[in-house]
């Protein structure tokens, strides 16, 4: 599994042909294949590339949705 840094995380914003990954808990998840995610934005809230531990929280839903999308790596920092 690949490893990414918070850095390498944010080329995979979903545009120009980039996929869209986020990070939740250390893991990163490819949501490249999600119509929620098109364009690497997400209710116009959040962005793909970056860790959304925190963020999630905040959502009207819980982590459990990122468990249909394939885990691609995990981010250190």
């Amino acid at each position: 599994m690949k490893t990414f840094t918070r850095e390498e995380l944010k080329k995979y914003h979903g545009l120009g042909g980039n996929p869209a990954y986020v990070a939740y808990k250390g893991r990163v998840y490819d949501v490249s294949a999600s119509a929620v995610w098109e364009m690497g934005s997400h209710m116009a809230k959040h962005l793909a590339g970056y860790d959304l531990t925190e963020a999630i929280n905040e959502a009207p839903h819980d982590a459990s949705r990122l468990d249909k999308f394939p885990v691609v790596g995990e981010l250190k920092d």
